[in-house]
């Protein structure tokens, strides 16, 4: 993650942006409308933020995050080369970890910036006992300043976020981009399966407390539940056995449970549902049953003003646009909460993502690139107008 925020440190200051890095390790560099020059200046202006996540998910593909960093410092290169001006400035986002991959929890470089970040967090430890405070001062940060890190939302005039779709539907419609209309919310949770170890040669079947056999008729349960409810999909993704010994029983078992729906009331309905089921299965089994909760986050509509921007200037490179339900979740999903937000989304290959296969068109990413600076002119139009009509 250093020498991803190194290199693209360097793009931002090529690109004509001063660059700084948070308490955290967000990257932002900055970009006056008016020309390129530091934050520091005294430019009183609204910012307009621009970005995605640097980090990704073991095994992973190219695509996912980075791509929306690299497109919105593409923009202010052309906007630099162009000498074009806006009424606005430009900070363009590299977040710090939005996967949740090495503490289970996700968005943590968003939710510093928009003061949500929860100050418990610091305690989680990864796998190998590294706390979280620890690995944010390895890395160069502050976990003493998180809170001063802090955007004001009074300065912002929104966050516009390009991304992979992650999905099969601009393929299937034959579309370079899309816009997001919402982002779906997402509950994740770790189960604890508690039974008892025991010889795997001398214990017989009737005795037994198995806690993998408890997790996996679970698993199996969350697989037949979630494919009988549209919209509603429900994963474990990642499972952990106890002592993990050939010729011993299994006598714990901890594993993760993903839940998303674009509706909170479906999925928080979804989320109970599964909870019962869980201890169902473990009852079964005389293997005790455990959960909490790492993360919940709401369905995010997208904002109708900056989402109409952008199907303008997807307008004009595309015989029509088509409105997206994300059911992944995006750093765009927390800044929401603070600001307007708006999500731009790039066809991709088979729908793959989290994967090496992940691609995408050279040609869909020029498109997208295009739109972006339409949308920074249509938008530069609007704060404009709105700036007169206010003075009038």
């Amino acid at each position: 993650m250093r020498r991803a925020n190194d290199l693209v440190a360097g793009w931002m200051r090529r690109a004509g942006m001063s660059v700084r890095e948070d308490a955290i390790g967000n990257l932002i560099g900055h970009y006056s409308g008016h020309g390129p020059q530091s934050a520091a200046s005294g430019t009183k202006g609204k910012i307009l933020l621009l970005g995605s996540h640097l980090d990704t998910v073991c095994d992973a593909g190219k695509f996912d995050g980075p791509l929306g960093v690299i497109l919105a410092i593409a923009c202010v290169e052309r906007l630099r080369q162009g000498r074009f001006r806006l009424p606005f400035d430009i900070e363009v986002i590299g977040f710090a970890d939005e996967e949740g991959v090495r503490y289970q929890t996700a968005y943590l470089g968003s939710r510093v910036v928009t003061g949500t970040f929860q100050q418990r967090d610091l305690k989680r430890k990864d796998a190998e006992g590294v706390s979280m405070a620890e690995a944010i001062r390895r890395f160069g940060g502050d976990p003493t300043k998180l809170r001063e890190a802090r955007f004001d939302p009074r300065q912002l005039l929104g966050y516009v976020e390009a991304h992979i779709e992650q999905g099969p539907v601009l393929e299937q419609e034959g579309l370079a981009v899309g816009i997001v209309s919402a982002i779906a919310g997402q509950t994740r949770l770790e189960f604890n399966f508690t039974g008892r170890a025991g010889h795997a040669g001398t214990t017989p079947m009737g005795a037994r407390r198995d806690a993998l056999c408890a997790a996996a008729e679970f698993i199996l349960a969350v697989e037949h539940y979630a494919g009988g409810k549209p919209g509603l999909v429900a994963t474990v993704g990642q499972i952990q056995s106890e002592p993990n010994v050939s010729n011993v029983i299994p006598g714990a078992v901890s594993l993760t449970l993903d839940v998303r729906h674009q509706r909170d009331a479906a999925r928080r309905a979804a989320v109970a549902r599964l909870g019962r089921m869980a201890r169902q299965a473990g009852a079964h089994r005389r293997v005790r049953v455990t959960s909490l909760s790492v993360q919940d986050t709401s369905a995010v509509p997208c904002s109708p003003w900056l989402s109409g921007l952008l199907e303008r200037a997807a307008g004009h490179h595309q015989r029509r646009t088509v409105a997206l339900v994300s059911g992944a979740g995006h750093d765009a999903a927390v800044l929401a909460r603070m600001t307007p937000a708006a999500m731009l989304f790039i066809r991709c290959q088979d729908g793959i993502s989290h994967h090496p296969a992940e691609s995408v068109r050279i040609q869909d990413v020029r498109v997208a690139l295009t739109v972006l600076g339409d949308f920074l002119g249509l938008l530069a139009e609007s704060v404009g107008r709105n700036t007169t009509n206010q003075h009038e």
